[in-house]
């Protein structure tokens, strides 16, 4: 994830954009929720993304890779987590589903959205890319493992009734989440880095890296900016449930809604390096910021439910189920390649497409 330092017109709207987020939210607590606020912030919403890609190739071009993806998928996933316990809180039993739902929708937005987009995009521009498999097989492994264990089990247990976890399994889930987590942290950032650099240096570009001082500015706007991104996804999100159920969709698509707005700065930085050739760095976030989801998120909605006696439904039902084991089939032979052309990205957008639609028909 290389970038220039920014400069000129670039150093303006990427200040001003993440600045006028946090304005924006200031504002969201004193001013009435109209529809044209709710436009102002959807607009504003937009340009935080931006900058916080932005700003998250900056800071990335400085520590280089892996660290560079691993800034932009544990701060979204920091924020992220930040917002589903807020929510719970406010929500309390009504909410028992929320974590579940929306840790779902980012694995099979990140596995079949993210992943198949960035595969076309990539090959359409470059006809075939490639990825080290030693470091994308493992990620993928723990990932399977992870959410199987997490999202899956839950329906098979004997000891709670119906689709939840015992305190007890509850605790060993958050446990064995936070703990392969940091395995792979470890993994990537220190035993084994180099199955994570590109195979191809040349494609991570020569542009200058900034400054000590720039990137120390740009690290502060993309924080700024991913509190914006999801703090403007909060004030949008009664809008957005008022609208799901006007159309009379089920409650889960509002996890899906969730996750898509906090998603977007992972998705936009993942697709450009895919269009730069650089698939392994769009790999590397794309996995890193699935298994962030369930390490960070799962442990603290664990935390949470036991403190303030929160009821937590982690099980999915069949019909998830199925479409998760075939995005793990699928993306078991897109990962074992280690090698992709646009047929890879079209499969796993068409499962992407099911995913979406099965969500609004169940």
């Amino acid at each position: 994830m290389a970038a220039q330092a920014p400069g000129g017109l670039s150093r303006y709207w990427s200040t001003a954009a993440p600045v006028s987020a946090a304005a924006l939210l200031g504002a969201a607590a004193v001013l009435p929720a109209s529809a044209a606020f709710s436009a102002i912030c959807g607009v504003a919403l937009v340009g935080a993304v931006l900058a916080a890609v932005h700003h998250a190739e900056v800071v990335a071009h400085k520590v280089g890779e892996p660290l560079g993806t691993l800034v932009l998928a544990l701060a979204v996933t920091v924020i992220e987590t930040s917002l589903i316990i807020s929510m719970m809180l406010a929500g309390g039993p009504d909410k028992a589903v929320l974590a579940r739902d929306t840790v779902y929708a980012a694995v099979m937005i990140i596995c079949n959205g993210v992943i198949g987009l960035c595969i076309l995009v990539g090959g359409l521009r470059h006809r075939e890319q490639s990825f080290r498999i030693d470091g994308a097989g493992p990620a993928f492994a723990a990932l399977v493992a992870l959410v199987t264990l997490v999202l899956v089990l839950p329906g098979f247990t004997t000891s709670a009734p119906g689709l939840a976890y015992t305190g007890g399994q509850l605790a060993f889930a958050g446990v064995e989440s936070l703990v392969l987590w940091g395995v792979f942290v470890f993994v990537q950032t220190v035993r084994h880095r180099d199955y994570f650099l590109p195979e191809n240096p040349q494609a991570a570009g020569h542009a200058p890296p900034p400054s000590a001082g720039m990137t120390w500015l740009s690290m502060g706007l993309l924080m700024v900016s991913l509190i914006g991104v999801v703090g403007l996804a909060k004030v949008l999100s009664p809008r957005i449930e008022a609208l799901v159920r006007a159309v009379g969709a089920p409650d889960a698509v509002i996890g899906v809604a969730i996750a898509m707005l906090v998603l977007l700065p992972e998705t936009v930085a993942a697709v450009r390096a895919a269009r730069a050739d650089r698939l392994q760095t769009s790999m590397n976030l794309a996995l890193g910021s699935a298994l962030a989801t369930i390490g960070l998120t799962i442990p603290a909605v664990v935390i949470v439910s036991g403190v303030f006696h929160l009821p937590v439904i982690f099980g999915l039902p069949a019909k998830d189920i199925v479409l998760l084991g075939l995005t793990f089939f699928v993306g078991t032979i897109t990962v074992g390649s280690g090698r992709t052309s646009i047929m890879q990205g079209a499969v796993q957008l068409v499962v992407f497409a099911a995913f979406l639609f099965l969500s609004l028909v169940p």
